[in-house]
């Protein structure tokens, strides 16, 4: 078995996900869908820049956030196992990898926003700054 580099996890992961435009998601969300945005990125990150009503679970963290088994667990992502999900980060990577990871655990309807934080910011979406106030694993 040869040696992985973390671009084989995330071309693996990409090939397994489904993802969305920003755009897409975006008017989605303005018709009305219900839709969970989470942020993987790291708490810095999400500081400089993020996407309206996004909740912060840095992708270390996912798994224990997303368990309802441990008291890591974050409840809005653990209630969102039914509901449209997803995942963003800076370019899509860590996102990938996360959407992967989530459906592995039973998620139904979770998917990568197509260029991350970025894709965002470049088709016009709004973005806010600060620092995260909600609940961390």
């Amino acid at each position: 078995m040869s040696e992985k580099k973390l671009m084989d996890f995330v071309a693996e992961a990409r090939q397994n996900v489904k993802e969305i435009a920003p755009a897409d998601l975006a008017e989605k969300i303005e018709q009305g869908e219900d839709w969970l945005i989470v942020d993987v990125r790291e708490p810095y990150e999400y500081e400089k820049m993020h996407a309206p009503n996004s909740i912060l679970v840095p992708r270390g963290l996912l798994e224990g956030a997303a368990d309802p088994n441990t008291p890591h667990r974050i409840d809005a992502l653990v209630q969102a196992r039914e509901k449209p999900v997803a995942i963003m980060c800076a370019t899509g990577g860590r996102a990938a990898m996360s959407v992967q990871r989530l459906q592995e655990m039973g998620f139904t309807n979770v998917v990568n926003i197509a260029g991350g934080i970025k894709g965002w910011e470049g088709e016009d979406l709004p973005v806010e700054s600060g620092a995260y106030d909600g609940p961390l694993p």
